[in-house]
C-alpha cells in the first residue's frame, strides 16, 4: 500500500483516535495524582492540603490530557498571520 494513503487511513482511524486519548489521558491522570501525592506528603502536614495537593495533580494531569486529545482529533489550532506595520522603526515607534 502507497505511503500516502496509509497516513491517510491512520488520520482518519477514529478508533485508533480514542484508544490513544484514554490510554494518555489514564497514565498522565494516574501519574499527576502520583506526584500530587507525594509532593503533598512532602509539604504539607493536614490532610486536607494532602487532598488537595493530590486533587490539583490530578487536575493538571486532566488538563493537558484534554489538550493533547484535542490535538489528535483536529490538530493544532491555526493561527492568523501577523500583519507587520510599515511604519515601526527602530526609533521607539514614534513617526
Amino acid at each position: 500500500m502507497d505511503d500516502s494513503k496509509l497516513r491517510q487511513i491512520n488520520r482518519l482511524d477514529l478508533n485508533a483516535k480514542w484508544e490513544a486519548c484514554v490510554d494518555l489521558t489514564v497514565r498522565r491522570l494516574t501519574s499527576s495524582s502520583l506526584v500530587g501525592a507525594f509532593a503533598g506528603l512532602l509539604l504539607f502536614r493536614s490532610p486536607a492540603t494532602r487532598w488537595s495537593s493530590v486533587a490539583f495533580g490530578a487536575g493538571v494531569g486532566l488538563g493537558s490530557a484534554y489538550i493533547e486529545s484535542s490535538y489528535i482529533f483536529s490538530g493544532p489550532p491555526k493561527l492568523a498571520p501577523v500583519e507587520v506595520s510599515s511604519r515601526s522603526s527602530a526609533r521607539g515607534g514614534q513617526p
